[in-house]
């Protein structure tokens, strides 16, 4: 194991706790969008399938996660645990982001996520519907960063 791929506690296998807190230290992790730091979360060869693209590894993610944050400007996501067993760990999310032009959108998914020993996340397939939006609609009005905790759940936003 180098440098970059030191343990990431919680490890699996997961209890509730355990999954709630790693599906937290992501979110928190997103919410940086700095795709370097996210990065560190995934295996060195870890694959993925966001939409309709095909990843695999720390680079490819950096690259790509590059680009979405310059696409998609202002982002706030909020993610929730649906789901865990042994080194498995389902998510349901939702973001919000406008584009260049000012659009706003509320972005859907879902995400499997699978982890190696050392708690780093080696394959991660997500499905995500964007819904445009007016700006009063939006939800999410926290400063860019790290979700308040104060602020309501997407269950408790009944999303």
């Amino acid at each position: 194991m180098n440098s970059l791929e030191q343990p990431r506690a919680p490890l699996p296998p997961f209890t509730m706790e355990s999954a709630i807190q790693k599906v937290r230290m992501a979110e928190d992790a997103w919410n940086t969008r700095d795709p370097e730091r996210v990065s560190l979360a995934y295996s060195a060869d870890s694959q993925w399938r966001n939409r309709s693209e095909f990843l695999t590894g720390r680079d490819a993610i950096v690259q790509f996660l590059t680009q979405k944050w310059n696409k998609e400007l202002d982002y706030r996501l909020i993610k929730e645990l649906w789901a865990w067993q042994d080194n498995r760990i389902a998510v349901r999310f939702a973001y919000e982001w406008h584009d260049d032009s000012g659009n706003w959108f509320r972005s859907y998914g879902n995400e499997n996520w699978e982890f190696d020993d050392h708690g780093l996340m080696r394959r991660r397939f997500s499905s995500i519907n964007d819904l445009s939006i007016m700006e009063s609609e939006r939800k999410y009005r926290w400063p860019l960063g790290r979700r308040p905790d104060s602020h309501p759940s997407l269950s408790e936003l009944g999303f």
